[in-house]
């Protein structure tokens, strides 16, 4: 077989319950969904279509590419079903695309550790390739070249061609990523959760280092996440034709668009802001994004009809809770005082902090972040919650609030 032209099925995975929004990505790439689980989508193509994959899919971690199937009672049968491949056709025995990286995923009671799995591949792989090229190639951990990935489950077992190498969240653009960053394909499930496409405005408090902020400026301009990326793992397969991804490359940089969506991001942290301006500079989005320094309760929201997002931190160490508790309160009041007419979000991990926010909650979307279940909160803000001014400016007790200076940075001055 040649998988640049023959159809085969392709796995997209994805972090834990984001699959409906994956989904809904591939459709609008006009591929079809074959099967949807819960950290995975299945559709088809061939390896050149997971070219396209790569560089449009938002949610997605890895594109994997059905090379073969076969059935296997123990480690002599996977090494024989892997002997019979003709990695040759497939693998580069020399230079610089010769080196192996094997991965897997085993649900079978005959083996304790995947890397055994890993080990008897990948000797199945290089021992075809002595036999037939005289040549054994490297073999390693390294994700950056050519990757097979083995799916073991009982007695079935399914090789799959690593298209993405490093998973497709590693977009290249957070240099500076500051404590516990948020996932870019979390990010992006988010803001297609939340249903926003450009049309309004975007405000991000709590930006950390700006991953939803970017990620939203990449949305509203219509700019391909993997654009930003030089390498995949499909470009180290025998048969890459360079001049086929060029194309597609070029014909999604033809597809970016202008957009007139105020997307605000600010921070307390005036270090947070500095590393989230650079990341969208490397991003290229810099231009999109209006960046501030002050207390969340500051940001400005310039409009009704708009979203704004909150990350907050949601006590993930002993005794950071009850710190927390008048935090999603105070959350709660900037809802209520800033945001009429709006839409408000809060992702936390943490459900009975975000009952202290005092507000009805619309929808509570599950998400896990690296294997903590969480929930992205809306709220729907009417303009009927804002409190008169007076109060606003008082803390409880009568006390009046010092004033609080923003400071701003602009995005460059250059066409949106």
């Amino acid at each position: 077989m040649n998988p640049w032209t023959e159809k085969k099925t392709i796995i997209i995975t994805c972090p834990k319950g984001i699959a409906p929004w994956l989904a809904e990505e591939v459709i609008a790439l006009g591929f079809p969904i074959l099967a949807e689980g819960e950290a995975a989508v299945e559709t088809t193509g061939t390896l050149v279509d997971t070219m396209r994959l790569n560089l449009h899919i938002r949610t997605g971690h890895r594109v994997l590419y059905l090379l073969s199937a076969f059935e296997a009672e123990n480690p002599d049968g996977l090494y024989a079903g892997f002997r019979k491949i003709a990695w040759e056709g497939l693998l580069h025995e020399s230079g610089a695309h010769a080196y192996l990286c094997v991965t897997s995923t085993v649900e079978t009671p005959t083996i304790k550790d995947g890397r055994f799995v890993n080990l008897k591949a990948k000797d199945a792989i290089v021992d075809r390739l002595a036999e037939c090229c005289g040549i054994r190639p490297d073999s390693g951990p390294d994700r950056d070249r050519a990757v097979v990935h083995v799916y073991w489950k009982g007695s079935e077992v399914r090789v799959y061609l690593d298209a993405s190498g490093e998973p497709l969240s590693r977009r290249g653009y957070r240099k500076i990523p500051l404590a516990a960053p948020m996932q870019e394909t979390l990010a992006a499930a988010i803001i297609l959760a939340t249903g926003w496409n450009g049309g309004t405005s975007f405000v991000n408090p709590m930006c950390g280092s700006g991953t939803l902020a970017i990620e939203a400026a990449l949305l509203a301009a219509g700019r391909a996440p993997g654009l930003l990326r030089s390498n995949y793992g499909f470009a180290h397969w025998k048969g890459c034709d360079p001049a086929a991804w060029q194309k597609i490359r070029a014909a999604a940089h033809g597809e970016k668009k202008e957009t007139a969506a105020r997307i605000i991001a600010t921070d307390i942290n005036p270090n947070a802001v500095v590393a989230a301006r650079q990341n969208a500079r490397t991003a290229g989005v810099e231009n999109l994004i209006e960046f501030a320094v002050c207390p969340f309760a500051e940001t400005p929201v310039p409009e009704r009809g708009g979203v704004v997002v909150l990350n907050p931190p949601y006590g993930e160490r002993t005794g950071e809770v009850s710190r927390l508790i008048g935090l999603y309160r105070e959350i709660g009041d900037f809802f209520k005082q800033k945001c009429g007419g709006c839409r408000g979000y809060i992702f936390t991990g943490n459900m009975a902090l975000g009952k202290q926010v005092g507000l009805r909650t619309k929808r509570r979307i599950p998400f896990y972040n690296s294997g903590i279940e969480c929930r992205l909160l809306e709220y729907e803000l009417y303009e009927g919650t804002r409190r008169k001014e007076a109060d606003h400016g008082r803390e409880e007790g009568g006390a009046t609030r010092p004033a609080i200076q923003i400071v701003w940075y602009p995005p460059p001055r250059g066409p949106r």
